[in-house]
């Protein structure tokens, strides 16, 4: 039961789905001849024995580490299938909650590199602005690597980046460089976005798990708010909000290798093996030639981003399992670049700009706040519904063959 228990909480502090946790208990019990069943909520998780015994443990699904989930679920499959012993188990589990994150150097290079990736998507074409970019991106990694050794607190890392990064745009504007400083401020705050826990939480959600799914949702919003924060504070330093402006059109060849590299740095980001990181990276670029020709006939954003997540969704949702990937970061990362980073985070500074504008500009600032406002919550939610429709739809479907004795494929 132990060992159950310490499986169950490796998997749910790591970014697996409340789904996967329960059919991976589940399993386990059966392996054990037992009836188990698991009970998650923010900052414990309990497992039960035919609603007898009870072992809880404390746990919070505050991280993504895509390697341990999927070499957890490789040793359930090993319990499972009577290939290791109840002491060699738990000394591999052991071994595998030990692992560290992604190496220091890979997580600032790819930072840097996925950053500059978003840029040119959202239409940075001066090397300067491109450099600047990856420049304040590696700087905000570095500073979250530092960051994680000193304190537990998990909303000082995405402030700390995205102060430097509006530090960093604030320096750009003072000396005057040539450079698009809209984009130089935000895309690195893009790459901070928590987009797994948004949708584990919308996953639980949907299937009425409420608490759990408030709680995963309240705290993804909760960084979003510190890295907009942190960025704005960055911006003050020279007496200015977060710029606007329209993106340009990207030529689709240099959109769909951005997509790609960015898709690679949010693999990195979640310690996703190097075996498995070229199937997201694929989806990722097919995804985004979907968006671009959606766009380029007319569609508006919201409709090109929900078809380009459906058609993820569907691609993913089999291959996640097969490959024992935790859906949240597999399903993330290949959408990663289509995040209305700018919308939300202009949103918030023009909601700022009500406070401090004259009359006269007040009622602009309130229209400006709502626009930008609107359009990054309907994104998110096209986003969100073409990710999770496909993966419950074809659950159910599972379930359904599994009702009648028949084996998925």
């Amino acid at each position: 039961m132990d060992l159950i228990t310490k499986i169950a909480a490796l998997l749910f502090v790591n970014g697996q789905t409340t789904q996967a946790i329960r059919v991976s208990v589940a399993r386990l019990g059966d392996a054990f001849g037992l009836r188990t069943s698991c009970r998650e909520r923010w900052g414990d998780l309990t497992v039960s024995i035919d609603h007898g015994p009870v072992s809880s443990v404390v746990a919070t699904p505050l991280g993504v580490d895509m390697g341990k989930v999927a070499r957890t679920e490789a040793l359930v499959d090993a319990i499972c299938d009577r290939r290791l012993t109840l002491e060699a188990a738990t000394a591999q589990l052991a071994t595998i909650a030990a692992r560290g994150p992604v190496s220091l150097a890979r997580f600032a290079l790819m930072a840097a590199a996925g950053a500059a990736a978003l840029g040119v998507i959202f239409g940075a074409a001066h090397p300067l602005t491109l450099a600047l970019i990856a420049l304040s991106a590696g700087i905000g990694a570095l500073a979250r690597r530092g960051l994680a050794g000193l304190s537990t607190n998990p909303l000082v890392q995405p402030l700390a980046a995205a102060l430097i990064a509006g530090i960093v745009g604030t320096l750009a504007a003072a000396l005057g460089l040539q450079v698009d400083q809209r984009l130089v401020v935000v895309c690195p705050c893009m790459v901070l976005v928590p987009g797994p826990h948004f949708l584990n939480g919308t996953i639980d959600l949907a299937r009425a798990r409420i608490p759990l799914g408030a709680a995963r949702i309240a705290f993804a919003t909760l960084v979003v708010l510190m890295i907009t924060t942190g960025l704005l504070m960055g911006l003050w330093v020279g007496g200015g909000g977060i710029p606007t402006g329209k993106s340009p059109d990207v030529p689709i060849g240099y959109d769909v290798i951005a997509a790609g590299v960015a898709v690679a740095a949010y693999g990195s980001f979640f310690n996703m093996p190097w075996r498995v990181l070229a199937w997201p990276i694929g989806i990722g670029m097919c995804a985004h030639a979907a968006h671009w020709q959606m766009l380029q006939s007319g569609a508006s954003p919201q409709t090109a981003a929900f078809i380009a997540c459906l058609v993820v969704g569907v691609i993913v949702t089999p291959l996640a399992d097969r490959l024992r990937m935790p859906y949240g970061a597999f399903a993330f990362a290949p959408v990663v670049s289509l995040i209305p980073g700018v919308f939300m985070f202009q949103a918030v500074s023009s909601l700022l700009a009500v406070a401090d504008a004259r009359t006269a500009a007040k009622a602009d600032a309130l229209v400006n706040a709502v626009s930008e406002g609107t359009t990054a919550f309907v994104i998110l939610l096209a986003m969100t519904v073409g990710l999770i429709v496909p993966k419950m739809g074809i659950e159910r479907l599972h379930d359904a063959w599994r009702g009648a004795g028949r084996s998925p494929p």
